[in-house]
């Protein structure tokens, strides 16, 4: 493996963690500095904390501090880091304001930085592959276990060790955790520990991730801000924190990236991956065709779980097609034949687009994709069943993180009953909007690494036409041909 790993001992590995993060008396506070021109943020990259993929930058953290700087209204500076110590020496250093890095509050950095509110809890498990033994507790593992340096798992580690003197790990600080996943399934490394969001996030992707005991419960994941001259700004993020929970932002964002992914089905997962890579390719023109104001691949990730991305799929209810589409709901959008792939991904479409356009004008836009594949679903009237319902119980009839909570009791009579649509099976719908967000999510990840592999091999192209020429001999030197 050409990344250095260092082995971890105890005292080494107390004074690495003093020496990144060193203990300061956080009273007195320093003079308060000038007002800030920009948020400069350090961060690190992982898919549910900050992800570029070239198009745009999407994560959590991300997210979240684009929020904040926009409530202190200065521009945002984000820059990520290659690891943990250089982050926390960015900060130290004063070079940026403030870690947002999915970081675990501790007892350890309670002692060295001040500690912002929750945004969400994980837990700590630890991760290996699909197919080895069965790891009931970590004294029992048959193998390295490698973690990030610096990380809030080498402080879980020390504690085990306590009870436990033959537990050994590893560290690096070459990889970050999304990489040392991608180490679990490639079989490069035996285990590793993550929070369970990473976990859940990279399972998508990697299915043959396998959680192993839980470490840790119920951490919550927090920013992490200098203990001298941080005053202003603490309170400022304490006023905005304060907002976004209040206003249920703080929820929808958690929703967002965590609210469809806790479902895993290891069967489903690879089943997927086999069909984007035999199917998709003979019916991708189609959706990139018709998706016009959609995303293609929010099309096909529909058209998956409606038919598996079978063009002569039937159902007992009698929808038929790629897109399962209704005879009436056909006939609506012109379409002559279900069973022919492009006539139904056609219709599909069109008649998605227009629940979009039809649904409520205060539901926002970040929203509306999730409404509006309930509504493909189940119809429109159920949802706005469950939307009327959702407000008389005082919650948000346009955020789907509470709409999702209330759809599963149009299946009770004490609810539907008091509604104009009457019974649906909205827990089924629920199920439905979180399965396509999860097939989405994959087919956005294969794109980009199938873009990435077209772009270096698209450099290594480029850099064989600019390798130099071999020299001719000149008409003085004397070519010796060889003898046959």
């Amino acid at each position: 493996m050409k990344n250095l790993l260092t082995w971890t001992l105890p005292l080494l590995v107390l004074v690495c963690l003093s020496a990144c993060q060193p203990i300061v008396d956080i009273e007195p506070q320093e003079s308060p500095s000038e007002e800030l021109k920009s948020l400069k943020v350090g961060t690190v990259y992982g898919r549910q904390i900050y992800m570029n993929n070239g198009q745009e930058i999407t994560g959590f953290d991300y997210e979240m501090a684009t929020m904040f700087a926009d409530y202190l209204q200065i521009p945002l500076d984000m820059q990520p880091y290659s690891n943990l110590e250089a982050l926390y020496s960015a900060l130290n250093n004063k070079e940026i304001d403030i870690i947002a890095a999915s970081m675990t509050d501790t007892q350890l950095r309670r002692l060295n930085y001040r500690i912002s509110p929750p945004l969400y809890q994980v837990d700590q498990v630890l991760v290996y592959r699909q197919g080895e033994k069965n790891i009931d507790s970590i004294a029992n593992i048959n193998g390295k276990l490698t973690v990030l340096s610096d990380s809030a798992y080498v402080e879980t580690l020390l504690e085990m060790q306590k009870e436990n003197p033959k537990l050994s790990w590893q560290t690096t600080n070459e990889q970050d955790i999304d990489e040392l996943l991608q180490m679990i399934a490639d079989k490069t490394i035996d285990y590793t520990i993550a929070d369970s969001s990473a976990l859940q996030i990279n399972r998508r992707f990697l299915p043959e991730l396998r959680a192993g005991p839980t470490l840790q419960t119920g951490q919550n994941i927090v920013w992490l801000l200098r203990p001298k001259g941080s005053d202003a700004l603490m309170a400022k993020l304490l006023g905005f924190w304060d907002q976004e929970q209040s206003n249920g932002t703080l929820a929808r964002l958690q929703e967002r990236y965590f609210g469809h992914v806790e479902r895993f089905d290891y069967v489903d997962t690879r089943a997927f991956i086999r069909a984007v890579e035999n199917r998709l390719p003979v019916y991708r023109p189609l959706f990139e065709k018709y998706a016009d104001a959609l995303d293609w691949r929010k099309l096909a990730a529909t058209a998956y779980q409606e038919s598996h991305w079978d063009p002569r799929a039937r159902s007992p209810t009698g929808v038929r097609g790629m897109m399962m589409l209704t005879l009436p709901t056909a006939k609506q959008m012109g379409i002559e034949n279900r069973l022919d792939a492009e006539q139904s991904i056609q219709g599909g479409a069109k008649y998605l687009l227009d629940i979009l356009n039809r649904l409520p004008s205060t539901i926002p836009e970040d929203q509306r994709m999730w409404f509006a594949l309930a509504s493909y679903n189940i119809g429109m009237g159920h949802v706005e069943d469950a939307r009327k319902l959702t407000e008389s119980m005082g919650k948000n009839p346009n955020a789907w993180t509470d709409v999702k909570q209330v759809l599963p009791l149009l299946q009770k009579r004490q609810y539907y009953s008091k509604t104009r649509y009457g019974y649906a099976r909205g827990n089924e719908a629920a199920h439905y909007v979180d399965n396509i967000r999860r097939y989405y999510d994959t087919l956005i990840w294969l794109d980009n690494q199938q873009n990435q592999k077209l772009e270096q091999q698209a450099q290594a192209d480029f850099n064989d036409l600019e390798a130099p020429l071999p020299l001719l001999p000149s008409a003085e030197e004397e070519i010796i041909l060889p003898v046959n």
